[in-house]
């Protein structure tokens, strides 16, 4: 049984059919990337999983347990986070605030742990605590956003477009930072625009094209398949 799993999923915004059957599965302890153009559905696929959108038709189980027409909360509370698109930190709040908001739905004890793992994670966090997240650069916003979405020590981690609007040393480290925190234990299901990126750290990918799925195969595979070379890695 896959760790999580969406099947013929088709989702709208009012009379748009935005995913149109999209089928796609996670395995536990796998990078797995959705690559396409904009508008492919792979920021609704994301929204679908999370609950802030509820498929009118199709399933979606995360180990086995139907989620699909959860509530977010809930959803957040079985296991998946997301660090969503535009970061969407609390600019108001303090660095250390916006991680406690990603830990609101737990009741453990070891919440100060895991806010130390984010900080060890991310040093550059450590050293701005007490900095209001809306003064961060936003290399350092799309950290806290990561950080966040951590707290909430989800088994899955969706994450949508990590590198946006990152110089491209940011960039790198960024994708260290995910593989590094795929080796820690964590799930993640990657949207990512840069596809060379997202298929040198992913273990397979799907690639979305106007709300299906025209292709699915390991990460190798893709990168060397012509017309991914063609459409999204630049290459002729």
């Amino acid at each position: 049984m896959a760790l999580l799993e969406a099947t013929d999923l088709h989702t709208y915004y009012g009379h748009i059919h935005a995913l149109k059957g999209i089928s796609l599965h996670v395995e536990e302890g796998e990078i797995v990337t959705l690559i396409g153009a904009n508008g492919a559905g792979k920021t609704t696929t994301l929204k679908s999983i999370s609950g802030l959108l509820h498929p009118r038709r199709g399933t979606i189980t995360l180990a086995g347990r139907r989620i699909d027409q959860m509530p977010p909360h809930e959803i957040v509370g079985l296991g998946i986070g997301q660090a969503p698109e535009g970061r969407r930190i609390f600019p108001r709040m303090t660095v250390q605030e916006n991680l406690e908001m990603g830990a609101f739905a737990r009741r453990d004890g070891s919440i100060k742990a895991d806010m130390e793992r984010v900080l060890t994670l991310f040093p550059r966090l450590k050293e701005r605590t007490n900095q209001l997240g809306g003064t961060l650069s936003g290399g350092e916003q799309q950290m806290l956003a990561i950080g966040r979405a951590l707290m909430a020590r989800p088994r899955v981690l969706l994450l949508d477009e990590p590198s946006m609007g990152l110089a491209p040393m940011l960039v790198e480290l960024i994708f260290r930072t995910i593989v590094e925190i795929n080796q820690q234990g964590t799930t993640i299901l990657l949207v990512e625009q840069n596809a060379l990126m997202a298929l040198n750290v992913a273990r397979r990918g799907y690639v979305l094209e106007t709300g299906t799925i025209v292709l699915h195969d390991t990460a190798a595979n893709l990168q060397q398949n012509e017309m991914v070379q063609k459409a999204y890695l630049g290459i002729e």
